[in-house]
């Protein structure tokens, strides 16, 4: 029994982060993981106790086995692994709020899959790591902390716009170097070119608008803009096959990202979600309109 568990347990853990760039595929999660150690190995133990802690919890209460080994279970969990020793570091206290928060996720997550399967609810993307994202932060106390925390040293070089588009891509993960958010289009790219490439596009128009709305240079070019227009536009990329709505969803989640900006929230990946909400509820009405006309 043992001998069969370990495999499954790899491609869960695997998947889980995977699955933060919404794909199953363990070669892309080991690439993932990979750029964390080299980038930023600092946050390594918080993602790994997090992704760990989400997938035995789910385990552990018996929940759909199918959708724990594709990860369902293991990306909120890393994501606020990430977030947490991004903001409060590694200490003991900051590692014990990472599992508390990874083993409670589990139990939402299954919650907004039920709705979204039986009740044909949204999908939930990364819902439940905003959720518990937001409370833990609240609880921390650092709710303004976080924009800070993601801006990386100053450096002089010369990437210049390619730099700045692929730290949008690695903001994704609290990653805002140049490097490591090309390592993360690399792993993208061997899961779903055309995700990536859509993904890189995002980006792009994130930091570009960032710059003409008045951003300051360096949030602009850490990909502080640019990572929630790379996901609407990967994730619509997958369903639907015409470029409009990818483009209408990297359009949304920029105009969300500046509604939450004026509020003072940190928007984590709550706009990138509400983009491609609105983009479904648009097709769902669109449709419903022609097969009214047509009966």
């Amino acid at each position: 029994m043992r001998r069969t568990f370990l495999p499954h347990a790899s491609h869960a853990v695997l998947n889980g982060v995977s699955q933060i760039f919404l794909h199953a595929n363990p070669t892309c999660g080991l690439l993932m993981l990979m750029t964390i150690t080299f980038y930023a190995p600092s946050l390594l133990a918080g993602t790994l106790l997090g992704l760990l802690s989400g997938t035995l919890a789910a385990r552990l209460l018996g929940y759909a086995r199918q959708d724990i080994e594709s990860g369902l279970y293991g990306y909120n969990p890393a994501l606020l692994g990430l977030l947490v020793t991004l903001v409060l570091g590694s200490s003991p206290l900051a590692l014990f709020l990472v599992v508390v928060a990874g083993a409670l996720s589990s139990p939402l997550q299954r919650y907004l899959l039920r709705a979204m399967r039986e009740r044909g609810g949204p999908a939930v993307f990364t819902l439940c790591f905003v959720l518990l994202g937001w409370l833990v932060l609240v609880v921390a106390g650092m709710l303004e902390s976080v924009a800070e925390a993601r801006l990386p040293e100053p450096r002089l070089d010369g990437w210049g716009a390619v730099g700045a588009m692929a730290s949008g891509v690695g903001q994704v993960m609290f990653l805002g170097e140049a490097g490591a958010g090309l390592c993360l289009l690399l792993a993208i790219l061997v899961a779903d070119r055309r995700a990536g490439l859509w993904a890189l596009c995002g980006s792009a128009v994130g930091v570009y608008c960032a710059l003409l709305t008045g951003a300051t240079e360096p949030q602009a070019l850490a990909g502080l803009a640019g990572y929630n227009p790379a996901l609407a536009a990967l994730a619509l990329s997958q369903v639907h096959r015409s470029a409009l709505a990818p483009a209408l969803g990297i359009a949304l989640a920029i105009i969300c990202k500046l509604a939450f900006d004026q509020l003072g929230i940190p928007a984590l990946t709550m706009p990138f979600i509400l983009a491609c909400w609105a983009v479904a509820l648009g097709t769902r009405l669109i449709q419903r309109q022609l097969e009214t006309q047509t009966v």
